[in-house]
């Protein structure tokens, strides 16, 4: 029987994707290592990740869920970890580590720490960017990473902690393709001595649009293939239909707003398959993003609030099937957690400075309210033009006490992109994603970098630069707490030692 406000399919897909047990998925790594073993060094290092994402893309095993409307897993089903062994590599420890420990674990099986042992961990040692970059770094580095000064973090992972603009939800992999083939034309090769890795870069761009619209071709002739053997004449018409929205995208503009969340999960995927940004990819401001296609399909009479409503829950339960991939050695013992950090923004104005609240911003809050999912991470944006019906219908949500939706201060917002030297048109188009990082959207990358052990840093201030845990002096001998005689001297030692 299904819960109120959430039909019997979506019972079931939710269902599925929150009692599947999250499992590793070492397909990608075997094709891409399969791949370098056989082509590594004919090609530049962008164009050479882009034929990976390609070849992965071509090979991968599709999934193709029982009631699904929006199809597409990173791995081969719902709660599969693809490993990404370039970045770095899982030891043989790590394997049985991920899968043994009691809480949020990663199962392997006895054929995965093989393939692991045998293929992967041989083809990849010393050739990791982690083991690059940790082999770059000062032994003063060192000895303050292996107290914890600063933790594992960029050198596991691309950079992530962003999101995609508009253009995520309403623009086809082959326009992208004419605009790349567009600028390539330009390049001076006679006087523009990047000209070649421009090249290159626009080169890997070019082949990674064509493998989006490989992976929505694979889908869409799954899709005819399955019509073809169903006998519920419901599903096979929805089958049907699925099939016509991916001759449409990704390879081209969404003209429906099924098609337009098809696209964005489609360049979801690639984006965190091509190289793991743990991942908080997100689709920013939905309901700005979705609701010209809401109001054209609502017109045309081949939408209503209902079908809207149960599309975005099938697009929440994507969301939830994505573990963030797994990390290693230290990292993997102390950070648990299946959250992807997928941050969707609800509200706040348009970028002409009017109310940004429209009829998806309510379905999105009756998505959340259904769904109870902690991923995706959802928040509202609240405005001095946000209206009451909106405000108190979140918080309605919000007291039920699971966590969502986050409360966000649009103006404040707005504001501090303006003091980072954003237009005040490119502030109202952004907001806060990840956890909880402020950017404008579609204009900049404000990627996390890394993190830092203030309190240690503040410990070691007080203790003349000591490192009590490791033993090690590890900062600037600059006194201990007895010898600052005031705050503004404990302030300057501790800026001081920050900054060492």
């Amino acid at each position: 029987m299904a819960t109120h406000g959430m039909n019997e399919r979506i019972q079931k897909l939710r269902d599925i994707s929150v009692n599947t047990p999250v499992h590793i998925d070492l397909e990608r790594a075997k094709i891409e290592t399969d791949f370098y073993r056989e082509n590594d060094g004919k090609y530049s290092i962008p164009v050479m990740r882009a034929m990976v994402l390609k070849e992965y893309f071509s090979k991968k095993t599709l999934y193709f869920g029982d009631g699904e409307l929006i199809v597409g897993e990173k791995g081969k089903d719902p709660q599969a970890s693809p490993t990404f062994p370039e970045l770095c590599c899982h030891s043989e420890e790590d394997m049985i580590v991920m899968s043994d420990r009691k809480l949020v674990s990663f199962h392997t099986t006895v054929e995965d720490r093989e393939l692991q042992k045998k293929e992967i961990i041989p083809f990849w040692e010393g050739r990791t960017i982690r083991e690059k970059i940790l082999a770059s770094m000062k032994p003063e580095w060192h000895e303050c990473y292996e107290a914890g000064v600063f933790t594992e973090f960029m050198e596991q992972r691309g950079p992530g902690h962003t999101c995609g603009g508009e253009q995520v939800f309403t623009t086809g992999y082959m326009d992208y393709k004419a605009k790349i083939k567009e600028t390539m034309d330009k390049l001076d090769w006679m006087n523009d001595p990047e000209a070649y890795d421009k090249n290159e870069e626009l080169k890997a761009m070019d082949i990674c649009c064509d493998a989006v619209i490989i992976l929505g071709e694979r889908y869409h002739k799954l899709a005819l293939e399955k019509a073809e053997a169903e006998t519920d004449p419901v599903r096979k018409a929805e089958i049907l239909q699925i099939a016509k929205n991916l001759e449409v995208v990704p390879a081209h503009a969404p003209q429906t707003y099924w098609q337009a969340i098809q696209l964005y999960w489609f360049t979801h995927l690639a984006v965190t398959t091509e190289l793991n940004p743990w991942d908080a990819f997100s689709p920013g401001r939905m309901d700005q993003h979705l609701i010209k296609y809401y109001e054209a399909d609502t017109e045309a009479g081949i939408l209503d609030d209902e079908k809207a409503l149960e599309l975005l829950e099938c697009l929440w339960v994507k969301f939830y099937n994505q573990p963030a991939p797994v990390k290693v050695g230290i990292t993997l013992k102390e950070s648990a957690t299946y959250t992807d950090f997928a941050n969707i923004n609800t509200g706040g104005v348009t970028p002409t400075g009017e109310n940004g609240v429209n009829a998806v911003s309510y379905l999105i809050l009756d998505c959340m309210d259904d769904m109870k999912l902690v991923q995706p991470n959802s928040n509202v944006t609240i405005s001095k033009k946000t209206p009451q019906r909106f405000l108190r219908r979140a918080c309605e949500i919000s007291r039920k006490g699971w966590g969502q939706p986050a409360f966000y201060n649009t103006e404040a917002q707005i504001m501090e992109l303006i003091n980072a030297g954003k237009t005040l048109e490119d502030a109202r188009r952004g907001g806060s994603s990840g956890c909880v990082e402020t950017g404008a959207w579609g204009s900049e990358a404000y990627i996390l970098t890394g993190y830092m052990n203030i309190p240690k840093i503040f410990q070691m201030t007080l203790f003349n630069g000591y490192d009590q845990v490791s033993g090690k002096q590890l900062g600037l001998k600059l006194g201990y707490a007895k010898d600052f005689k005031t705050y503004e001297e404990l302030w300057d030692a501790f800026k001081k030692q920050l900054e060492y």
